[in-house]
């Protein structure tokens, strides 16, 4: 996971470029703002406003770009600089690995849509609390609709994007791995609404995360001949 919490763009690249390679081609880098607490101040820097985040997303998502996919790259901008900045030769992938793009705002929805070959949501942060499900349903039918609108403008077929939902963030975050029954329903009504993939996160006793490791199971062996 890429985020401008503690990454350069220059050093993530040379990092990524290693992996596709040692990979053989089958890395994704999944990106976002970043979150607050540790994920914040893991550097020992003070945390930066959701504003403040956002602005160092749009700068490093379109250098990160062109570092993977430029043999040379010297850039100063306003939070980030580089100055001929080599890799060569580049990704295994090509033009370069996948990015899959966190938002859920007008900014990262953009970003998503320009350089994007996914899109990944854990819903509506303010509904996780007091939320229901149905809210939680058309708050993120609406996310979908915007990238859509952010793909337009640009000349872009939204449908060529995947759409990736990170459970565990939704108000009814609890339920998917209840049952294999209840996470059917949950990724179909998810599907409904264009999301090529759901994650799941391993269960973590005595956290949001905590499941039966049997029904994990069970759902990891079952739910995707259900879903088909």
């Amino acid at each position: 996971m890429g985020s401008p919490n503690f990454r350069h763009p220059v050093t993530l690249a040379k990092e990524l470029i290693s992996l596709d390679d040692i990979s053989g081609g089958r890395v994704t880098l999944g990106i976002g703002a970043g979150g607050t607490g540790f994920d914040a101040t893991a550097l020992g820097q003070e945390p930066w406003t959701p504003r403040e985040r956002a602005d160092r997303l749009a700068e490093f998502v379109p250098l990160l770009d062109r570092l993977l996919t430029e043999d040379s790259v010297s850039y100063e901008g306003d939070f980030y600089s580089a100055h001929e900045a080599r890799n060569i030769p580049g990704c295994v992938q090509r033009p370069r690995l996948p990015f899959a793009v966190a938002a859920t705002g007008p900014r990262g929805l953009r970003l998503a849509a320009r350089h994007g070959q996914a899109w990944v949501t854990t819903g509506d942060p303010k509904l996780y609390e007091n939320g229901t499900p149905e809210q939680s349903i058309q708050a993120i039918r609406g996310q979908v609709e915007k990238l859509a609108d952010a793909c337009a403008e640009i000349g872009r077929d939204v449908t060529g994007l995947d759409k990736i939902l990170l459970t565990g963030f939704t108000p009814d975050r609890a339920r998917p791995l209840e049952s294999l029954g209840a996470f059917v329903d949950f990724a179909g009504r998810h599907r409904d609404l264009g999301f090529t993939e759901i994650v799941v996160h391993w269960p973590v006793a005595d956290s949001d995360f905590a499941a039966d490791e049997k029904v994990f199971e069970q759902i990891a062996m079952e739910a995707p001949g259900q879903l088909r």
